[in-house]
């Protein structure tokens, strides 16, 4: 018959309390991680296309200053105005974020992550407007450290969802991105206009760019898929505003008298 453990047991005690401190240290670093852990975490998924400094809190709740840049190895970056804060929430399925900035956001953004099958991930994103200032593309490198883009974007999201199996992703809902009183340090001309970018989802998901108002006129439509983005568009100024919008013309795409081709592929 087997003997019962003795607690008393020397050797016994120092087991238990082995597993008792090693549990306690597992807990405490769940519970504490700091969020340098998970600000590195995200600057791997991104490319370190976005850098997370001044880190404070844990993964489960703390902010950060978030910068821009055109990758890694750059030095250039441009800062979001404030700090952006977040809050982790772990399910059984998955987990919950908010984030908010504190520059552009009247409320909070909700990013849902769940499993939903075998190798199947779901990632869902709040219906919502958010106002960002143009200043931050300079952030990510040419051309836009060159056209240094002034104005106001606004950015809105609407039954976004993308479903990921098998390095594949499916994209559900549409994002709208308004750009609105443009102007750009390579024109005289203040501002130039306002303009919509629209990524709407489906196999395959399809982008369009159209003009809403001003003298430089920009249109295209493409595709964004597995490989990237494809796009063709053109961008063409008024008869009488060529000579304010020149330079910003060879600077945007392939430049044929009073219009540039601007292609993605």
């Amino acid at each position: 018959m087997a003997q019962p453990i003795s607690l008393s047991n020397p050797t016994s005690s120092w087991r238990w309390a082995l597993a008792g401190g090693l549990l306690g240290l597992v807990l405490t670093l769940v519970i504490w991680a700091p969020a340098r852990w998970l600000a590195a975490g995200v600057e791997r998924a991104l490319g370190d296309r976005v850098r997370l400094s001044d880190v404070r809190g844990s993964v489960w709740q703390g902010s950060t200053q978030l910068t821009l840049t055109a990758g890694a190895g750059s030095v250039d970056g441009i800062s979001l105005p404030g700090r952006l804060d977040w809050q982790l929430s772990p399910s059984w399925t998955g987990a919950v974020a908010h984030v908010s900035a504190h520059c552009c956001m009247t409320q909070p953004l909700q990013i849902r992550l769940a499993v939903v099958g075998l190798n199947r991930l779901q990632l869902a994103v709040s219906d919502a407007v958010s106002q960002w200032p143009a200043s931050l593309l300079s952030g990510l490198g040419t051309p836009w450290n060159t056209i240094q883009a002034r104005g106001q974007l606004q950015l809105n999201t609407r039954g976004v969802r993308a479903v990921v199996q098998g390095g594949e992703v499916q994209l559900e809902g549409q994002v709208q991105l308004d750009a609105i009183n443009m102007a750009s340090r390579l024109s005289t001309l203040q501002p130039m206009g306002s303009y919509r970018f629209t990524l709407q989802g489906g196999r395959p998901s399809t982008v369009a760019l159209t003009t809403l108002e001003g003298s430089l006129d920009l249109s295209g439509q493409g595709q964004w898929d597995a490989q990237g983005l494809h796009f063709q568009g053109e961008a063409k100024a008024n008869a009488d505003r060529v000579g304010a919008l020149s330079n910003l013309l060879n600077i945007i795409g392939r430049r044929e008298g009073a219009r540039a081709i601007i292609q993605v592929n």
